[in-house]
């Protein structure tokens, strides 16, 4: 008897431990999934303030190097872009993506990213280029802007809107809402082409890369609102709802994941990559699946 509880004892607390221990590495040439991107999104790095949308640079950090190590692939920007236009990408592909920007990309993210080989891009709210430090959290300024863009390292930028990243007394997301019940429909239509417009040429006086890319405040568009952006020359928009991006995501409605709280373990981002893997027909998700 005493022997089945002893047995029973132990095949319990290597179950336990198993369930515990840390995420451990797979062989970089691990496939989970093919033709598809996990999108993620950051927005502030910091070692001291803390928000639901701020992670320190030590999770950052284990965060992509646990993603490295796991086989996953980084993307560019422009990689990402050719993805949606047909081109192939590496299985387990990943593109960063930051939202705000944030003096903080500079300073922490930046960094890490460079020792890590690991490519991002960073959607600008480009009113704050006027004044980077004259707000609660220091923006980038042009000069960072430029040095990152022009360092090689794969480090891109892309529009949030110029003025428009608010919230109106009605509760609506400025890009989407009304400023009154007397705004007209031209006047709606004025207001977001021209903010995204201005975006554009802010973000063009900084950087010689293409600038199609654009994601919305709060992850939050309309119909209406998503074709302004595209006629202002956006190509792809990106919103906050967690999914892999696919090539038949709407390239104005890409979805994102969320990688910056502080609660997402490196482990916790590893399932929820594993989570949402779309399981296309005939690829490794599929077969995966079936076995």
């Amino acid at each position: 008897m005493y022997k089945g509880i002893g047995i029973t004892l132990l095949l319990g607390i290597i179950t336990l431990t198993l369930l515990l221990s840390p995420l451990q590495a797979r062989p970089a040439n691990t496939t989970s999934y093919r033709d598809q991107v996990a999108v993620l999104m950051y927005h502030h790095i910091h070692d001291k303030d803390e928000s639901s949308s701020t992670i320190t640079s030590a999770l950052f950090r284990s965060q992509l190097r646990m993603l490295k190590d796991n086989g996953y692939r980084f993307l560019t920007l422009a990689e990402f872009e050719s993805f949606m236009q047909g081109a192939p990408v590496p299985d387990n592909a990943v593109l960063v993506t930051f939202d705000d920007g944030y003096q903080s990309f500079y300073t922490a993210a930046y960094p890490i990213l460079r020792e890590l080989g690991v490519p991002a891009v960073n959607f600008v709210i480009t009113m704050n280029l006027a004044n980077p430090l004259g707000s609660y959290i220091p923006s980038l300024s042009g000069d960072e802007i430029r040095e990152m863009t022009q360092a090689g390292v794969g480090i891109d930028v892309g529009c949030h809107t110029d003025a428009l990243h608010y919230k109106l007394p009605s509760g609506k997301a400025a890009l989407v809402g009304r400023l009154s019940a007397g705004e007209t429909d031209d006047a709606y239509k004025q207001r977001v082409a021209g903010d995204a417009t201005a975006c554009r040429q802010k973000l063009a006086a900084l950087t010689t890369q293409p600038l199609d890319a654009y994601a919305y405040p709060y992850g939050i568009a309309s119909p209406l609102a998503a074709q302004l952006v595209q006629n202002a020359g956006f190509r792809y928009a990106f919103t906050i709802t967690p999914e892999m991006a696919t090539r038949r995501a709407d390239p104005l409605h890409i979805p994102r994941i969320n990688a910056g709280s502080p609660n997402i373990s490196p482990e916790e981002l590893h399932r929820s990559i594993q989570r949402r893997i779309e399981l296309l027909p005939g690829g490794v998700d599929a077969e995966r699946s079936a076995r």
